[in-house]
């Protein structure tokens, strides 16, 4: 069982739906950090402020954090008791953005209250960019962490299947 969950990855990996689901199967809190960084139209919080809400949040016993601001990723790294991280590749980035993009272009993010769905050239190409230029973040931050309690995910397919798994698992124990 796990009371401390973190989930990183690139944008459109699906960071903020296995959030959710892995809150409902664990009956864990989650919180999405683009819904702490983002006011209202999209408006950022500041910084400070923004890292003293996620530093306090991982004091707390039982957490599902998604994303992979730099900030304060080494200490909710060290804190959670399992870190998924979804590397997935350029494309599938892509993938990821384009279709939620269409899905819910124009209605508010449940995650990001106030912000409503879209798609603009630098959203576009900082994913396009994300593993050549963000992903070290990631790696360097992952250095000294117990490799035990890392699942990599490089395919949404691999990713499912343990989902599949977990799910099998909470329903033989009840």
């Amino acid at each position: 069982m796990y009371n401390r969950i973190c989930i990183i990855g690139g944008p459109g990996t699906g960071k903020t739906f296995l959030a959710d689901k892995l809150s409902k199967i664990y009956n864990i809190p989650v919180t999405h950090i683009d819904g702490i960084h983002h006011l209202p139209n999209w408006k950022p919080r500041n910084k400070e402020e923004r890292d003293k809400i996620i530093l306090s949040l991982i004091e707390n016993e039982r957490w599902i954090i998604d994303g992979t601001y730099k900030s304060t990723l080494k200490q909710r790294l060290e804190k959670a008791d399992l870190i998924i991280w979804l590397d997935y590749s350029s494309f599938a980035q892509i993938k990821g953005i384009l279709k939620r993009y269409l899905k819910n272009k124009g209605k508010e993010k449940a995650e990001i209250p106030g912000c409503k769905e879209k798609m603009d050239k630098e959203f576009f190409f900082y994913t396009l960019n994300f593993r050549r230029k963000k992903r070290h973040y990631i790696t360097d931050n992952l250095i000294g962490i117990d490799e035990s309690k890392i699942l990599r995910f490089t395919k949404q397919k691999k990713l499912n299947k343990w989902l599949l798994t977990i799910i099998k698992e909470r329903n033989n124990e009840k």
